[in-house]
């Protein structure tokens, strides 16, 4: 029986019997065309988080049953939105991981069609790991979502080792992407971190192969972004972690490729259209690449090169090297939509040459899920979807930096907005829709400046931040419960007011005197209010008086992925 054949129920288009389960939000295979299967006896339920949303407004996790059991506790706050699942056999394969954009093109062209021969041929090239309590258990719930590129450097394959370390086995996240999707699907922020962006890294607990679970430790100080995956047991989950602490946002799922997938890639879409002001040559560097001035379309080895140069750029730098691959996938996209969409054969060949070297987390690690992931980021237009790099500057701390750091006045503005699910092209809806959301929970009975009482920790202020501001607040505000409790056991993204629903009327009044956006208020999940609220100040705080509030821009360097890189 051929592939298109396979499954077929008699008189139907394969590609018109995937259906949407309601219950799940997952596109099923029905071979009888029936309709989706009853619900499952004890339906997971959204849970809130304890002590309170974390930064970012993100939707609610849903936890999920681990080992059977649908009521196991939470670990403590930070686990009490995170997915508990069975512990499913991790993969006996550990692929090599990319560090290019090219699964978003992957995941912009999903179609009936398309999602049949996935199914048929495709299915068991996906790898999985286990990242444990990190993610989301659900394809795409309500509310925004965060979905991780990483990269990977690892060498192995033909042609590869020209590229750096050959004894490198394991690999290294490479250029991230972080793909933040707006809750409406209107549009989507597309953020390039720096490897070499220097960042602290979490503890992380990992899955091992027997089921076993293991701690491996954070950093001792800033690192390199680059060391969160591959060094010292580091997995996928880790980079999240990571990614998490760094932007105050709760990242859902990871992707990752090698560089293999950038050659099949390529080659699969027919080649890349690329523009160069001057010409490109690389004669000291491991590429060999060499391209004349304006119009190239390039494939395989050719286009893998173009993407890991950066001699002969301005600066020679990672940065410069990260515009260049930018405007790379942007290309890619527009080809993928322009050229691949309508046909079975090409958008075969292309989903064949991601998934063969793609790896997941297990919540999206079937074809079917990774379809429904498909389905819905293809409906977002390419105007209104951004690039941009992760705003930094030069390392204080090296004599001759080579290293960078987040900018300290425009990275919290770009999370801010991430958080807030702003976005950065001009969609009305969007905008909307955030006002409205703020104004809701804004909404509401104030107290007494008198009856506040609330605890106050520099999270990440200027120095002082937190007693300049509990003397503002009792000396000019009235907020005589107020209480300096000196700096925050760790540095938050951004400001938060933590506290319990029956002091939401406390907490809408501080938010007056403060000047505090909704995506600052994180109620906690039950009540309890016999103590204070504690309010942390993040690097969005500048000073008493001054309101804490969402920007509405952020200027940096930005794109647009349905701009052309050749002009005319």
């Amino acid at each position: 029986m051929d592939a298109q054949s396979r499954g077929r129920a008699e008189g139907a288009d394969p590609a018109d019997q995937w259906v949407l389960n309601p219950q799940t939000g997952d596109y099923e295979l029905r071979l009888d065309g029936g309709a989706p299967p009853p619900a499952p006896s004890v339906p997971r339920q959204r849970t809130p988080q304890a002590p309170g949303p974390r930064p970012g407004g993100q939707r609610e996790r849903d936890p999920g049953p681990r080992d059977g059991d649908d009521d196991t506790a939470s670990d403590g706050p930070r686990d009490a939105h995170r997915r508990k699942r069975r512990q499913p056999k991790r993969s006996g394969r550990r692929k090599a991981l990319m560090w290019t954009g090219g699964v978003m093109g992957l995941v912009l062209v999903g179609g009936s069609a398309f999602a049949y021969y996935w199914w048929d041929r495709l299915g068991g090239n996906i790898d999985t790991v286990d990242i444990g309590d990190v993610g989301s258990a659900t394809v795409l719930g309500d509310g925004p979502a965060n979905i991780l590129v990483i990269g990977n450097d690892v060498r192995t394959g033909k042609g590869n080792e020209a590229y750096g370390n050959r004894d490198n086995v394991t690999g290294h996240a490479d250029t991230t992407l972080l793909f933040h999707v707006a809750g409406d699907r209107s549009n989507a922020t597309v953020v390039s971190i720096p490897r070499d962006l220097m960042t602290e890294i979490p503890d992380c607990e990992t899955r091992q192969s027997d089921g076993s679970t293991k701690t491996i430790p954070g950093s001792e100080g800033r690192t390199k972004f680059n060391e969160s995956y591959g060094v010292g047991g580091r997995d996928p989950g880790c980079t999240m972690r990571t990614v998490e602490q760094l932007t105050g946002l709760d990242v859902d799922h990871f992707m990752m490729f090698d560089f293999n997938a950038v050659k099949t890639l390529s080659t699969a879409v027919g080649g890349v259209e690329v523009c160069l002001e001057e010409p490109l040559k690389d004669t000291s560097g491991g590429t060999k690449l060499d391209l004349p001035a304006g119009k190239s379309t390039l494939q395989g080895e050719e286009a893998l090169s173009f993407l890991r140069n950066r001699h002969g750029l301005k600066n020679e730098s990672d940065l410069d090297r990260i515009g260049m691959q930018q405007k790379f996938v942007a290309s890619m996209l527009r080809r993928l939509k322009e050229d691949t969409l309508g046909s079975p054969t090409k958008m075969l060949d292309v989903a064949d040459a991601a998934t063969k070297s793609l790896t997941v987390d297990q919540a999206i690690g079937s074809p079917g899920k990774l379809l429904t992931l498909a389905k819905e980021l293809g409906k977002i237009d390419l105007k209104n979807i951004t690039l941009m790099t992760l705003p930094v500057i030069d390392n204080p701390d090296e004599p001759k930096p080579v290293t960078v750091v987040p900018d300290p006045a425009k990275a919290p503005q770009v999370f801010s907005m991430l958080q807030d699910d702003v976005s950065f092209t001009e969609v009305k809806k969007q905008k909307k829709k955030a006002k409205d959301k703020q104004d809701a929970l804004l909404k509401g009975a104030r107290a007494e400046a008198s009856a506040v009482r609330v605890d106050v920790l520099n999270g990440g202020g200027p120095q002082g931040a937190a007693g300049e501001t509990v003397t503002w607040l009792q000396n000019s505000q009235g907020v005589s419960r107020s209480a300096n409790q000196g700096n925050a056991p760790a540095k938050v993204s951004r400001t938060q007011l933590v506290y319990a629903p029956d002091q939401a009327d406390q907490a809408r009044k501080l938010a007056d005197l403060m000047g505090l956006p909704a995506a600052a208020m994180k109620p906690a999940a039950e009540a309890g209010g016999e103590g204070p609220m504690t309010l942390t100040l993040g690097p969005d705080f500048t000073k008493a008086g001054v309101p804490v509030a969402t920007p509405k821009k952020v200027d940096v360097p930005q794109s647009r992925a349905d701009e052309k890189m050749c002009k005319g």
